[in-house]
Formats: structure tokens, C-alpha cells, sequence
């Protein structure tokens, strides 16, 4: 499958504070990976680095081959539009806009032809079960449904990676066994790689590796049962 994230000797403080004490990690093309561990474990703090959104005191992180940790702020929005998607608890919807102009919006902002971003978001309303809800703001759907388009919103340029943190915390137990399996059709579907921040005992066993975080490091990295 190849590599599609690569992160060695990854350390990161704020001020006195050590929140990751030496991180190394591979993850594979396509594989869904979740990091759990208690508040405070680093995990946050991981993803982030891998998202480009933090970069790390010490170490290197490649994405897809490329090594994201030296590049400019320009080429570090650049890359972060095209190369990677985020989902996050809470979903950052803008609240003035539709669910389909919420999902173009990085579309857009990545230069894109337009009518080639409306087809793809119609498309991916259309994959979450949403095509009748395209015009309806955020505040007129559901918890559930705005995380679907949430995702829907991360996945419109096509990323390499997906990253979600505690993607279903705030959804009740049906919808998110929904948004849990949604992920998995996501990775069958378009072959992503999808890493995972949760608590959640049930996803986290869904994935393909769970790796558990403790203190700033990498205490165990099991795969599925």
C-alpha cells in the first residue's frame, strides 16, 4: 500500500508544558487509523501537526511524500486546501450559507472551476443521503445531517487524508453509529486515509490500527481485532 503519512521524532511544548515527548508513526495508504488515550494524552495535538494547522519543536512529517513541516505559511494553506480534510466535533457550518454552498466553499477558495465544485458537492450531498437538504441552512438541519455535510465539505477537493477530532462527541448513539460507518464507506469508496481523534470505544475499535496515546507518547498501536 506505501506510506501516507511518515512522522518521526515529533515533539511539542507550550512554554513549560511537554505535550508530545518523541511521536513516531507510520500510516499506510487507505487505512483508517484511531488515536485514543485520556484528556491530555497528546492526541489534539498530533492530529493537528499532521493537519499543518501546529508544527512540531523537534522532528519530520511527510504527507504523501512530501514533507509538510518546512514549507512557507503560503504553501502550508496550499497544501492543507488541496491535500487534506477536516472534521471536527462541532461543525463549523457558516451559518449564513446553504449546506451545499458550505460544502463549496474550499472549493472555491482552492481556485477551482465553479461548475465543476457545484457537480462534486451534489454528488457528495447526494452519497450522504442529503440531496433534498441542499438548501437548507445549518440551522434547519440536524446534528447528524450538519456533520454530513461537515464531511462532505472536507471531502470536496478530493483529499489524500481525512482527519476527524471527536467527529460523533456531540451526536446522540444512533447517529453516530451512522457518522462511524460513514467514515468506512468514505475509505472503500475513494481509498482514502483517515485518522480519527475519539473516545469513542466503538469507533475506535472499527478501525483498522488504534493507537494509544498516554503523557505525550505512543504507548501501544494495535491493529483491529
Amino acid at each position: 500500500m506505501g506510506k501516507m503519512i511518515e512522522i518521526s521524532g515529533i515533539r511539542k511544548s507550550y512554554g513549560d508544558l511537554r505535550v508530545l515527548n518523541g511521536i513516531d508513526l507510520d500510516i499506510a495508504r487507505g487505512e483508517v487509523v484511531s488515536i485514543v488515550g485520556a484528556s491530555g494524552a497528546g492526541k489534539t495535538t498530533l492530529l493537528q501537526i499532521i493537519g499543518t494547522l501546529s508544527l512540531p519543536d523537534e522532528g519530520t512529517v511527510r504527507i504523501d511524500g512530501q514533507r509538510v513541516d518546512t514549507l512557507s505559511d503560503r504553501q502550508l494553506s496550499k497544501f492543507r486546501n488541496t491535500s487534506l480534510g477536516f472534521v471536527f466535533q462541532f461543525h463549523h457550518l457558516l451559518p449564513e450559507f446553504s449546506a451545499i454552498e458550505n460544502i463549496c466553499i474550499p472549493g472555491y477558495i482552492g481556485g477551482r472551476d465553479r461548475r465543476e465544485v457545484e457537480t462534486r458537492a451534489v454528488e457528495l450531498l447526494s452519497m450522504m443521503g442529503l440531496y433534498a437538504r441542499a438548501c437548507h441552512r445549518p440551522g434547519e438541519l440536524s446534528g447528524g445531517e450538519q456533520q454530513r455535510v461537515a464531511i462532505a465539505r472536507a471531502l470536496i477537493n478530493s483529499p489524500a487524508v481525512l482527519l476527524a477530532d471527536e467527529p460523533s462527541g456531540n451526536l446522540d448513539s444512533a447517529t453516530r453509529e451512522e457518522i462511524h460507518r460513514l467514515f468506512f464507506q468514505l475509505r472503500d469508496t475513494f481509498g482514502q486515509t483517515i485518522v480519527i481523534v475519539t473516545h469513542d470505544e466503538n469507533l475506535a475499535g472499527m478501525a483498522d490500527r488504534c493507537i494509544t496515546m498516554r503523557d505525550g507518547v505512543i504507548i501501544s498501536d494495535t491493529p483491529a481485532e
